[in-house]
């Protein structure tokens, strides 16, 4: 009778993990889209789009859904995400992201933010790929130009090792990243690709892994030309 009631809850164990494991995966699948979503929209904004000057630049890019702003006096951001980086000519396998970032003062509400980042130069990407980054103290984080005609032609856009694109409700606004930590998010890394390959690994192409349809679908929007203003490409 006991080995029958051990084998019965260790079934049941299995399956409550199996089920934990299938919605983790399933979150991490919807995570990606969001991310191929506001990647699309926000590089092809009509007057307010990454310009393709800064973009070609770019070494890799964290693209951020939906990072939500919480509090009462004291709060918080909190968002997830996903990085790709260039390869020659195309973009490696997309790595799980998370931004963390605690504030306080006065403040009341919930505010959702999309939010990429572009990491400009290899110096930027190694601090990335750490454990964990302090953006604005361990690398430097400045709001990128936007427009088509615009350039990175500012001191702090030169020599900023992240330029930060945000948009809320819409609208493109500045966002301030300043003590945001931002790490690889290992356990939706280990769920995607197993538990034997790093996040450094993965994004530099060190490691041979095999994607799903919804990392290629964000690589692909990563290739994609921008549309004209007149939509026509």
């Amino acid at each position: 009778m006991q080995i029958r009631k051990a084998m019965i809850v260790g079934v049941a164990a299995l399956l409550v993990s199996s089920t934990s494991f299938a919605s983790s995966a399933n979150s991490d699948a919807k995570r990606l889209n969001e991310s191929t979503t506001v990647l699309s929209e926000m590089r092809n904004a009509p007057d307010n789009g990454i310009p393709a000057s800064v973009w070609n630049k770019a070494q890799c890019v964290v693209v951020i859904p939906d990072m939500t702003k919480v509090g009462f006096i004291f709060g918080g951001e909190f968002g997830s995400g996903v990085m790709s980086c260039r390869r020659g000519n195309s973009w490696g396998a997309p790595v799980f992201m998370r931004l963390s970032k605690g504030s306080a003062g006065f403040q009341a509400g919930i505010k959702s933010t999309d939010l990429v980042l572009l990491v400009m130069n290899g110096q930027g990407v190694d601090k990335l790929l750490r454990n964990k980054v302090t953006l604005g103290a361990d690398a430097s984080v400045a709001a990128g130009p936007v427009g088509r005609t615009a350039s990175a032609g500012t001191d702090a856009s030169m020599t900023a090792e992240m330029l930060s694109y945000s948009r809320s409700k819409g609208l493109f606004a500045g966002v301030d990243l300043s003590g945001g930590s931002l790490s690889p998010d290992e356990d939706a890394n280990a769920r995607m690709y197993g538990m034997n390959v790093s996040a450094r690994n993965i994004a530099l192409g060190m490691a041979p892994v095999r994607m799903t349809a919804e990392a290629r679908a964000f690589t692909s929007a990563l290739s994609q030309g921008v549309r004209a203003t007149t939509g026509v490409k």
